[in-house]
């Protein structure tokens, strides 16, 4: 009986102890950075991904389901249920380089920007910036502008739901930078994480150092515009 007791005591206390934290999670946290998103490149060494040149380079590289359409200068994905699926572009792979790029969301939407991701191979083989509807909720590994599930963005920049955020995102050797709205909101350097972290069973110090550039459709309708890169030759 008294043990009975004792693991009733334990499980209630445990209940209290995240219900506590759950609350101090939703709790306003004072006033939180807003950004807006920063606007089109210009420039002869700028290449437009979804102009009339490059935009068939684009294609479902997960089956031959029809997931996206670019009409209107825009990439949109439908936001199909099930298995996740992945649009590549897949003309080129590129190793270092600036990539600019503004998508919005609709409610409870999720993708992600893969990046490095080897030709033949899973998006999971590159890496992901994360793309979600998660507008004034705090930062962590899995909101918006986290290199997925591995480094947890500074803030949380991420707009309401049908408003454009934009992404400025370099990569140097194995150093990714990434801006949002117009902040740093990471720098990292995958050279130091010579174990795995969170879910990959691959360090990131062995992520490749080329390949295409991708986005996820995890159920979610998201737009993507102005997908815009510079390729950088030579050291960092």
């Amino acid at each position: 009986m008294k043990r009975k007791i004792l693991v009733g005591v334990l499980i209630l206390l445990v209940v209290v102890e995240s219900t506590i934290l759950g609350l101090i999670l939703m709790w306003p946290q004072g006033p939180v950075p807003q950004g807006a998103p920063t606007t089109r490149p210009e420039g002869d060494d700028w290449i437009d991904l979804l102009d009339a040149q490059h935009a068939s380079g684009w294609a479902n590289v997960s089956d031959d389901r029809d997931i996206f359409e670019i009409a209107d200068g825009a990439l949109h994905i439908y936001g199909t249920f099930g298995r996740l699926r992945y649009v590549a572009y897949t003309t080129e792979t590129f190793a270092d380089f600036d990539l600019h790029i503004e998508f919005k969301v609709t409610p409870r939407a999720n993708s992600g920007l893969f990046l490095r991701v080897p030709k033949g191979e899973s998006p999971f083989r590159g890496f992901e910036i994360q793309v979600l509807d998660d507008h004034g909720k705090p930062p962590n590994a899995h909101r918006s502008g986290a290199v997925y599930d591995v480094v947890t963005p500074m803030h949380n920049l991420s707009r309401p739901t049908g408003q454009w955020n934009a992404y400025d995102v370099t990569l140097r050797d194995r150093t990714v930078t990434v801006r949002m709205n117009g902040w740093l909101v990471l720098q990292s350097d995958f050279s130091k994480m010579t174990t795995p972290l969170g879910k990959f069973a691959a360090p990131y110090a062995k992520m490749p150092l080329e390949g295409m550039i991708s986005l996820q459709d995890h159920g979610g309708e998201v737009w993507y515009r102005n997908i815009l890169l510079r390729s950088h030759q030579g050291g960092l």
